[in-house]
């Protein structure tokens, strides 16, 4: 967890969702096309700045060659030889995320279909083939070109969803073979990547944060619900999210805020699984942006006033360490939202020592934690 990877009280249905709904699929599947499809002077492959995003991503975006290369290194090798992966370059375990376009059928890959392409074009805004050649006409709309099967990445909810499962989840036996954690989280994960595209002029990031945060939740409740014999780990990582979504959207509060058991945590999981995508998929209007600030400043300051809970003796160090690594980041997306704290000393360097109490998982000390959480809430209060 690095803030300079993760970096740049209002109810959940009061900020979630701009434009939240199911993505319109076209009727039959269009075949993938590779990104050399996209990749013409005349389209994305310009030198303007709006037509330069496939050299965007080619050149810049750990998206076009991390992912597969990742595959052929040494410590890729350690962690396919634990799980008896012959070949973690062509297993599907590995390249359902890395290489996602192995699992493309034969009949769906087009004449300049490549499968090294990485994390390409497609693998986001859906196979192009049925929209490639009408999706810059003027008078098509967004709903005609998800009509057509181009995905709608401008609905943070259909955004979220198109980047969590290989961002959050990794399967149990995987992490245990050595493979890294992952935390989800949509707006500081969209501000650190190169940008081959253009935001909407509306763009909040405290909104992106929060319905990242709660396409997170759904997808580890679904994934801890479907766990035979999840680990003390595994629950407390998912039980950290869950306090830190009931904090920020009470809404959801007080119904089990520490399972100890997996059965326990398993039934809250499934009862969250439903609660929380049916606030995403439901939507509400488009809020004005002032009431997205008031909002923002309403959910930082409930997060903001949490040192009390890093002082319950009931919770063990471990779930407290959990729930400081969701904090940390949450906080710095809120502080990120509200110009006033931008060149803010007091926040600034509160914020910075935030995150290097939450760093280590075994080192963490939630009573050192508390007081720096202290400082910074009293930084960021109104005077």
């Amino acid at each position: 967890m690095s803030k300079t990877i993760c970096r740049p009280a209002a109810g959940l249905a009061a900020l979630l969702f701009l434009a939240a709904g199911p993505v319109i699929g076209a009727d039959a599947p269009g075949k993938f096309l590779g990104a050399n499809s996209c990749a013409s002077t005349g389209c994305h492959g310009g030198g303007g700045q709006n037509q330069n995003q496939f050299l965007v991503w080619s050149l810049k975006d750990f998206h076009s060659y991390r992912p597969p290369a990742t595959l052929a290194t040494a410590r890729s090798k350690q962690i396919a030889d634990a799980l008896s992966i012959k070949d973690a370059t062509a297993d599907t375990r590995c390249t359902t995320c890395h290489a996602p376009l192995h699992s493309v059928p034969e009949n769906l890959r087009g004449d300049n279909f490549k499968v090294s392409e990485g994390v390409s074009c497609e693998s986001c805004h859906g196979p192009a083939e049925n929209w490639l050649r009408s999706h810059t006409r003027k008078d098509y709309s967004r709903a005609d070109r998800t009509a057509s099967g181009m995905r709608d990445l401008q609905n943070l909810y259909v955004r979220a969803n198109t980047c969590v499962a290989c961002h959050q989840n990794v399967a149990a036996d995987i992490l245990k073979a050595g493979h890294p954690e992952l935390i989800f989280e949509l707006d500081g994960q969209s501000v650190a990547e190169p940008k081959h595209w253009i935001e909407k002029t509306n763009w909040n990031g405290a909104l992106a944060w929060l319905v990242g945060q709660a396409v997170a939740l759904r997808e580890m409740s679904w994934q801890l619900a479907g766990e035979e014999s999840p680990t003390q780990n595994e629950i407390n990582r998912w039980a950290a999210l869950v306090w830190l979504v009931e904090t920020a959207a009470p809404k959801h509060a007080g119904k089990s805020v520490a399972p100890t058991t997996a059965s326990e945590a398993v039934a809250r999981a499934l009862q969250i699984l439903s609660e929380i995508d049916k606030d995403a998929r439901d939507g509400a209007d488009e809020l004005s942006k002032q009431e997205l600030v008031y909002s923002t400043r309403a959910i930082l300051s409930s997060l903001a006033n949490t040192s009390g809970d890093f002082g319950e003796s009931s919770i063990s160090q471990n779930l407290h360490a959990r729930r400081a690594e969701r904090l940390v980041l949450a906080l710095d997306r809120l502080v990120a939202a509200l110009p006033e704290f931008k060149n803010s000393e007091p926040v600034q360097s509160s914020l910075d020592q935030l995150f290097k109490l939450a760093q280590s998982v075994p080192d963490f000390d939630p009573k050192q934690f508390a007081d720096a959480l202290k400082k910074f809430s009293a930084a960021v209060s109104p005077p």
